[in-house]
């Protein structure tokens, strides 16, 4: 079986709307698994500059699949070997959420095999 690499990855600015409200990061950071394909996630990285707590969670079709929190200038490197497949026609997107005026930059890299 062949499988292809994919990557949702950048470093974008936001502004928080508080810890309970995640909203999306940027648009090339939402994966539509093709059809008769599924998708693996294999890890998340990510970075934040702000000195706040902010959160980026990896949602699948609008529902919450796994939460990242990084603290205050701080990272997180998470494998997801174990994560289930991601059917096909899914839409996978990463949001976040910080503080209410919290503000700063989070780099995200979330690479998946798509086969």
């Amino acid at each position: 079986m062949s499988s292809t690499p994919h990557f949702l990855q950048g470093v974008h600015a936001f502004t928080g709307s508080g810890l309970s409200k995640p909203g999306p990061i940027d648009a090339s950071l939402t994966f539509v698994v093709p059809s008769g394909m599924t998708a693996q996630p294999l890890y998340f990285r990510g970075g934040n500059s702000s000195g706040e707590l902010i959160c980026v969670t990896l949602v699948r079709d609008g529902t919450p699949m796994r939460m990242f929190p990084m603290g205050a200038k701080s990272s997180v490197n998470v494998p997801l070997r174990v994560v289930e497949d991601v059917e096909p026609d899914s839409t996978l997107e990463l949001l976040l959420s910080a503080p209410e005026g919290a503000s700063g930059e989070v780099v995200v890299d979330f690479g998946m095999v798509v086969f």
